[in-house]
């Protein structure tokens, strides 16, 4: 036969200090919280005008043209269809017309250095 487990205090089952496992049901609120407010979709030649203006002066603004052009192409899509990137088209726009001019200038002085340098030389003799 078995023995019951030893209770050294003799409370038996009505122990008042047992614990209960039961836990608590969980807190149900009954009210739906405010979602978030959806942001419009970025558009994608925003992105590209902003990606080509910062490659242009790598590219030695070759790309700087390109973001000139997505630049205005998204401004126009943006007014039409409201949707977001308007910061990345301008910003695009500015680097795009800053790194054409600047090539643009860089090239100019090239072009003018070979040429004086031609006519400084030819214009010498040696006799």
């Amino acid at each position: 036969m078995a023995q019951p487990p030893y209770d050294p205090y003799g409370y038996g089952a009505q122990d008042p200090y047992a614990q209960s496992y039961s836990q608590p049901p969980a807190v149900q609120h009954h009210y739906y919280g405010q979602s978030m407010p959806v942001a419009p979709p970025t558009n994608g030649m925003a992105t590209a005008s902003l990606v080509c203006g910062l490659i242009g002066f790598f590219a030695c603004g070759v790309t700087s043209v390109l973001a000139v052009i997505f630049g205005h192409v998204s401004l126009g899509q943006i007014k039409r269809t409201g949707e977001g990137g308007h910061g990345m088209a301008v910003t695009g726009l500015i680097l795009g017309y800053l790194i054409s001019a600047g090539w643009l200038i860089i090239l100019l002085f090239y072009i003018l250095g070979i040429a004086m340098f031609a006519a400084s030389a030819g214009s010498t003799s040696t006799y």
